[in-house]
């Protein structure tokens, strides 16, 4: 995530990468990962992003595989009958 926002030119970064190695002596809920924002006037915007990012995509009907003409699922990428890559 914090990679995504940098990209997008938001100064962020990762606290406690490491932490969840002290499972046991440190508290489950202290262990989490936390990507913060350097620049409150990101937030919004870096808000928008994250949103934007974690929102399912959305896919309906179907499609025909091009080999074998098996209806999949439109969010497929391989056949399930044969295993082509559409």
């Amino acid at each position: 995530m914090a990679g995504l926002l940098r990209h997008a030119g938001i100064a962020a970064r990762v606290l406690k990468e490491n932490a969840q190695g002290g499972l046991g002596d440190i508290p489950f809920g202290e262990a989490y990962p936390e990507v913060w924002i350097e620049h409150f006037a990101d937030f919004e915007r870096a808000n928008t992003i994250i949103e934007e990012f974690e929102r399912p995509a959305i896919h309906s009907g179907s499609v025909a595989c091009p080999a074998c003409g098996e209806e999949n699922p439109g969010n497929f990428e391989l056949c399930w009958k044969c295993g082509m890559r559409f």
